[in-house]
């Protein structure tokens, strides 16, 4: 042990212990089942960290061909339970890592703590070694302190430093036989403020298999969920939760906690408000909103709501998503709405959607290090206080899209923080498969944008939002997307009916949108390519060099040409009985597809494929309306962001919800 953790030790002693320290974070391992996300929890190799230079703090990079770490194999065959793992001899382990670093920039913005204490059990001897980084990611040495046999270590450390980012971590050494870690905690001084308890819900559509795993996996860890209340899940599919095998065994072991709301379908905004709502109802502190398509970290809940009840003001908290089938790969850090464009965009330049832990660890990638803070956190996993929400109201009624998003705006906006927390996730299916700017997702993906940005754009006819709608239309108009810009134009008209019709449309404007897809052959899938006639192309591409993007300096004129061509050119009859082309999804580009009359067409998810086909008068029409609405709305703003805003309070209110809960529910289970 150091002279300074001596020196610690005989103070407590002296003072009886008299202090009190309560527990903010426990180290934790991967679960038996997830031994793949190894590397979130663990780390090995040489305590490097990010090379900077000592005049500017610029980062370095390392020569060519050499390698920052020499790191080693994760032995997970070493960990002996969720909190416990030998290190072999001589070799090191590091918990400078996703799950188990200690995000002290986050704990010093929010909340009134400024010094924290490092608790480490082992059994062994070997060296347990502090390190903290700053906001550019560089290592920078604390403190170190010998063990052997049996022996708790204690390091006090001061969160003052980390006003920008940075970390706290320790790694451990082995000396000639194995050492043990076995448990480690990161305590506060103090008595622990009221926890406070937490609805859990679980809003579903036709995954049940998944709610069953997370419900077993909740069932699994009882300390994770000591704080909840209530785990609800609202089950708005027809395949129902509580119909599958081996669903009362769960049930049998959660028992007064497991509750199931049958529920038409809503979207994501009406199960999810129906959380909120019985979170309320039911006195509970928190409401935790999960999506249904995800796998939890169970820990992740104990360590939301310890951040959430120390936090100074009541505050949004929420986790991070990982790919659930890459599960070492992070979708974001941390996202805000551009306000100009008012989309989500990333806080800092540096930040890398979909980062991959696996290839860059935590203490070798430098924008993991600065604190991102954020205006809105997804719903896959959101801690929400019911005093935020009895105060700025429940969801936005608007189905599937923009939902978590607006709410993080209002409450930015009535003074309540948002903030993405390192340390808490949950692994959900990928986006990576999926294109929901196409197809039915497009009416809400037009609609909630437009609708959130009239009530939170600060500029005075929303930006860019009108104009890139219109861009918008016309790159689905010239890739022969009809179906999709038949969406879009019904999510204007709806835009300009207004904010009263929100509720009375929830559970019928997408199967309106679906019906609709019989008229359309880009909404028509095939799953066996052979049901399509052999593609040929009649006239090649000019010198084989096939189609090309437009430059900037010539995308008018190009532009010009080919909604003119797309507009008049007759469309030759071999194009109509043969498709030209096969065109895999991650090629369906809006210039290459403008270039052909008729084209086989794969989707994102690779389970099928539609046959494009080009049609100037349902063009003509949708161009001409799509212009005329987007100028509409331009033209009325002003007094559209007035009737928006004057609505929000009460279509986001308790009573309205309330009305469409009972109209479109069952009795509890």
């Amino acid at each position: 042990m150091t002279q300074n953790a001596m020196v610690r030790t005989a103070r407590d002693q002296a003072d009886g212990e008299s202090r009190q320290w309560h527990e903010l974070q426990r180290i934790i391992l991967p679960q038996q089942s997830q031994m793949d996300t190894a590397g979130l929890y663990v780390d090995t190799g040489s305590a490097f960290g990010i090379q900077l230079n000592t005049t500017d703090g610029t980062a370095v990079s390392s020569p060519a061909g050499s390698t920052a770490d020499s790191t080693r194999e994760l032995h997970v065959e070493d960990f002996r339970s969720r909190r416990s793992t030998s290190v072999r001899p001589g070799e090191r382990v590091s918990f400078g890592t996703y799950f188990n670093a200690f995000p002290a920039s986050y704990w010093r913005r929010w909340t009134n703590l400024r010094e924290i204490r490092l608790q480490v059990l082992t059994e062994g001897s070997g060296v347990v070694t502090v390190y903290k980084s700053n906001a550019r990611g560089s290592l920078q040495h604390v403190e170190t302190a010998r063990v052997d046999g049996t022996t708790t270590s204690s390091f006090d450390l001061s969160l003052q430093p980390f006003g920008d980012g940075g970390w706290y971590w320790f790694d451990l050494v082995a000396g000639s036989d194995s050492l043990v870690l076995e448990e480690a905690n990161w305590l506060a001084g103090g008595e622990e403020p009221p926890r406070g308890s937490i609805t859990l819900e679980i809003t579903t559509l036709n995954k049940p298999d998944f709610c069953l795993n997370n419900l077993r996996i909740l069932a699994g860890n009882p300390g994770a969920i000591k704080d909840v209340q209530e785990i609800l899940i609202v089950d708005q599919g027809t395949q129902k939760v509580a119909a599958q095998p081996g669903f009362d065994a769960v049930r049998q072991q959660l028992g007064d906690k497991l509750r199931i709301i049958d529920q038409d379908n809503l979207g994501g905004s009406g199960g999810f408000a129906r959380g909120m709502y019985e979170a309320v109802e039911n006195g509970s502190d928190f409401a935790l909103l999960l999506d249904d398509d995800v796998v939890v970290e169970p820990e992740s809940i104990p360590r939301l709501l310890s951040f959430a009840t120390h936090c100074k003001t009541p505050t949004i908290v929420g986790g991070h998503m990982f790919d659930l089938y890459n599960r070492t790969v992070l979708h974001t850090f941390g996202e805000i709405v551009n306000p100009y464009r008012f989309q989500p965009d990333q806080p800092v330049a540096e930040q890398v959607l979909g980062h991959d832990f696996a290839r860059a660890n935590l203490r070798h990638t430098p924008w993991l290090h600065r604190r991102i803070d954020v205006d809105y956190n997804g719903w896959w996993m959101c801690l929400i206080p019911t005093k935020v929400i009895r105060d700025i109201g429940l969801s936005l009624p608007i189905f599937i899209k923009w939902d978590d998003a607006e709410y993080g705006l209002r409450a930015k906006k009535a003074g309540y923080p948002t903030v993405s927390m390192p340390g808490a996730a949950v692994w959900h299916v990928s986006w990576i498969d999926k294109d929901d700017m196409v197809g039915w997702q497009a009416y809400f993906h037009t609609r909630n944008r437009i609708v959130a940005a009239l009530l939170h754009s600060p500029y005075e006819r929303g930006g860019r939002v009108v104009r890139e709608s219109g861009y918008s239309d016309i790159k689905h108009l010239v890739s022969m997307q009809y179906h999709t810009a038949r969406g879009r134009v019904m999510a204007m008209r709806d835009v300009l009916k207004g904010p009263d019709q929100l509720h009375e449309i929830l559970d019928t404007k997408l199967p309106e949108i679906r019906a609709m897809a019989k008229d359309y052959p880009d909404a028509q899938f095939e799953s066996d390519p052979d049901s399509f006639p052999t593609p040929k192309m009649d006239k090649p591409p000019r010198r084989g060099q096939g189609f090309k993007a437009p430059s900037y300096t010539t995308l008018v004129p190009w532009a010009v040409k080919t909604i003119v061509r797309q507009l008049s050119a007759p469309i030759s009859s071999a194009s109509q009985k043969r498709p030209q082309a096969f065109i895999a999804h991650q090629d369906n580009k809006w210039w290459r597809m403008s270039q052909y009359d008729s084209a086989i067409v794969s989707n994102a998810e690779g389970t099928g494929a539609s046959w494009y086909r080009r049609d100037p008068r349902e063009m003509r029409e949708l161009l001409t309306e799509a212009a005329r609405l987007n100028a509409e709305i331009l033209r009325r703003w002003p007094s559209l962001r007035e009737q928006y805003r004057d609505a929000l309070e009460d279509i986001t209110s308790f009573e309205s919800w309330k009305k469409t809960f009972e109209s479109h529910s069952s009795k509890s289970q």
